[in-house]
């Protein structure tokens, strides 16, 4: 599957995240309408929004310019790669 490059299809698709963002929090509230739900929801969403934030523009422009990721997934197998590649090799026992 090739990737969307259409501005108006891309525009579109982040309309379409907004959207089910918004129905799943009304039903969530719907489901439970207290102040609660309501605050703890707004948390989840904001905590969310911050560490895909950090995963992307944090780590590509402070930790590591030169490495571009393509999504999470790429996230996670960096993140791996590099904890085995900091680990201190393993010295003469003590």
């Amino acid at each position: 599957m090739r990737d969307i490059t259409s501005p108006r299809w891309l525009y579109a698709k982040g309309v379409l995240f907004v959207l089910c963002g918004v129905l799943a929090s009304v039903l969530l509230l719907v489901e439970s309408p207290t102040f609660q739900t309501a605050g703890l929801l707004g948390i989840a969403v904001w905590s969310f929004c911050r560490a895909y934030y950090f995963a992307f523009y944090v780590i590509e422009h402070y930790v590591d310019p030169g490495y571009k990721f393509a999504g999470l997934t790429d996230f996670v197998r960096y993140t791996r790669h590099r904890r085995k590649s900091t680990e201190p090799a393993p010295g003469p026992p003590s």
